[in-house]
């Protein structure tokens, strides 16, 4: 009997609600103003630093307020990023990249939601395998495959992959599509049977023009991992005139430590190349990316909401 009364005096006090909805919200959005500045902060300290001059760098006054935007730092990371030639690279190595894993990935996730077949169990745990394996675990074979077959100093080792369904995280993007044709009527495609399309013309006219979800969430994410993609490259391409956008980043923090040696400080040039033009730099390498982001972001929220989320 104690307990029952505890437990009604309990419920009078939540039903009085002596702790206000709107004083909940105020911590809520206290915790999220919190959680947005360390998400954040790295961000804004790249974008101050950026138009920051050497007399500001040197003042340990001078922190997010600078007395003189310098915007020398742009002109020299543009310089020697060779931002235009690099830029148009690695444009099109992501977008070769990304349409292997969207047409292939996707048609081998309706391969496993819509057929029937031997071992079907077991190919389906080795992909999900697949999602976990680092590729470090694995570069040196696939380098010596690649390396008898002629093609390891290039960007075929990199685009390969992902139009034969692997590649960076490949595996995820077939799960991502499984899921989302496991929850596809199949009337749709009952309707494309009767009216005489194989099974091949109906995944291209019925069921993957329905997947603009796994579409728009596969497209981002193999953009931005693409895009940010170092260890890779780093190994298959080795020439100057091969090298992306994220791989030409040392160039500048090797020439900012070479001018805050002693020795180098002699030529004036050198002087130029401080933190500031690495963070000018960097901002460069990340703007492709937060505009191709901010683009498509309301789709791609919406893709996270109705992707991968239907089960068998």
């Amino acid at each position: 009997m104690k307990a029952l009364a505890a437990a009604k005096k309990a419920s009078v006090f939540l039903n009085r609600r002596v702790i206000p909805q709107k004083f909940l919200r105020l911590v809520m959005y206290i915790l999220l103003l919190d959680l947005s500045v360390i998400f954040l902060y790295p961000f804004f300290y790249m974008i101050v630093t950026s138009v920051k001059s050497p007399t500001d760098l040197m003042d340990t006054s001078v922190v997010w307020i600078v007395n003189k935007l310098y915007f020398y730092n742009y002109t020299l990371a543009f310089d020697n990023l060779d931002y235009i030639s690099t830029l148009l690279r690695t444009v099109l190595y992501c977008l070769v990249a990304t349409a292997g894993h969207v047409l292939v990935c996707s048609f081998v996730g309706y391969g496993f939601a819509r057929f029937q077949f031997k071992g079907k169990g077991l190919l389906f745990l080795l992909l999900v395998l697949a999602m976990v394996v680092p590729v470090q675990t694995i570069i040196v074979p696939q380098y010596l495959v690649y390396s008898k077959l002629g093609i390891a100093n290039g960007f075929l080792p990199l685009v390969l992959p992902a139009w034969l369904g692997y590649g960076l995280r490949g595996a995820l993007f077939i799960f991502l599509f499984r899921q989302f044709y496991l929850s596809l009527p199949k009337a749709l495609e009952d309707a494309a049977a009767i009216d005489g399309c194989s099974p091949v013309k109906t995944f291209f006219r019925v069921a993957f023009p329905a997947s603009s979800s796994p579409i728009i969430v596969s497209t981002v994410l193999s953009v931005v991992w693409h895009w940010s993609e170092y260890y890779e490259p780093g190994i298959y391409l080795s020439s100057a005139s091969q090298k992306l956008l994220p791989m030409q980043l040392p160039n500048i923090y090797t020439l900012m430590d070479s001018a805050a040696d002693a020795s180098m400080l002699t030529s004036a040039n050198a002087e130029l190349y401080t933190e500031g033009t690495a963070m000018a730099a960097t901002f460069l390498v990340v703007l492709p990316v937060l505009i191709f982001y901010l683009v498509f972001q309301k789709q791609f929220r919406k893709g996270i909401e109705t992707s991968g989320i239907t089960g068998e």
